[in-house]
């Protein structure tokens, strides 16, 4: 049987590192898997690793993305802004995805798997919604580009996950920003009572790598990627201050006081950042655990510990 040939872009981002060790873990299980993973820097500069080949290429270069396709049969689709203005999103998101996955299909790659976002939805609140069933309405232009890269994926026939909030080592947006918050806003914010969709790093490179590896592909089609179970934000703030990541929360505030509070005490974290990360935004996500047979795991406040170490000595840098 021939060996499955991944082509990985974003591999050296926070996701992209999680599913580079997943696969490679699938090659240390017996699975014939093979790594094309591109790098905008030197291949030179990163570590050797059996079955990883690493392969120089940019996403506003489509003759690298081209000689980067050949002889690959699968495309994981990562790399991404998740900030800047809008003509570097458009460029990076819509622009180089529309580079890439036209020389995946130039090469013959039949399977396409692409990580999207929830923030495609807007601001919400949102309570268990399934995929579509309120029109998406993007206010950033990372999260509008990268709704419109959906679109080029899908065309191609492609398979979207679209996770909320993704916790565990090398986080550097969503404990950092709720620390962030916490000192802003030193409270039980609306009573912790806002639940969300979050899912650890490694279940989500999992299941990344189960879409990738899987002996059929999923037709085409949007799926939320988060653990099926959503997390209210009290637990989650309880598990954070039980491990010392961040600081206990003590009394309740109502969420016009939280956001009088927020307004008063200036910050990097916005009012509408803010609201995603304690209010209701949270999406149906069993069926694509179902799909694929991959089991979704514990949930990511069990995962916590093993991120905790991560998360002090970088939250104490910052």
């Amino acid at each position: 049987m021939s060996p499955v040939r991944v082509l990985l872009t974003g591999s050296t981002g926070f996701v992209g590192r999680a599913v580079l060790r997943r696969l490679l873990d699938e090659r240390a299980e017996g699975r014939d898997v093979e790594v094309r993973a591109v790098t905008r820097g030197d291949p030179a500069a990163w570590p050797v690793a059996d079955g990883v080949e690493r392969v120089r290429a940019d996403l506003s270069d489509p003759g690298s993305l081209t000689v980067a396709a050949r002889g690959t049969d699968v495309l994981v689709h990562l790399a991404c802004r998740v900030e800047g203005d809008a003509e570097e999103c458009e460029r990076t998101n819509v622009g180089g995805t529309r580079a890439v996955v036209d020389a995946a299909r130039r090469a013959g790659v039949g399977r396409i798997v692409q990580l999207s976002t929830a923030a495609v939805y807007g601001p919400g609140p949102h309570r268990g919604i399934s995929v579509n069933e309120v029109t998406p309405a993007p206010v950033s232009a990372a999260s509008r580009t990268r709704l419109a890269a959906e679109r080029i994926v899908l065309d191609a026939g492609g398979v979207v996950l679209r996770p909320g909030l993704v916790l565990g080592a090398g986080d550097r947006w969503v404990v950092p920003a709720l620390g962030e918050l916490l000192r802003r806003v030193p409270a039980r914010w609306d009573g912790g009572r806002g639940r969300s969709s979050v899912v650890d790093v490694g279940d989500l490179a999992r299941l990344l790598t189960t879409l990738a590896a899987a002996p059929d592909a999923l037709p085409a089609g949007v799926h939320h990627a988060g653990h099926p179970v959503p997390v209210r934000n009290h637990d989650l703030m309880t598990r954070l201050a039980d491990l010392a990541v961040l600081d206990r929360a003590s009394g309740d505030l109502s969420w016009d006081s939280c956001l009088a509070r927020l307004r008063e005490t200036p910050g990097r974290i916005s009012e509408r950042q803010f609201t995603l990360l304690a209010r209701d935004h949270w999406y149906a996500s069993e069926e694509i655990w179902r799909l694929t047979g991959c089991e979704p795991g514990p949930g990511p406040l069990d995962r916590l510990a093993g991120a905790a170490a991560w998360y002090r000595e970088h939250l104490a840098a910052l």
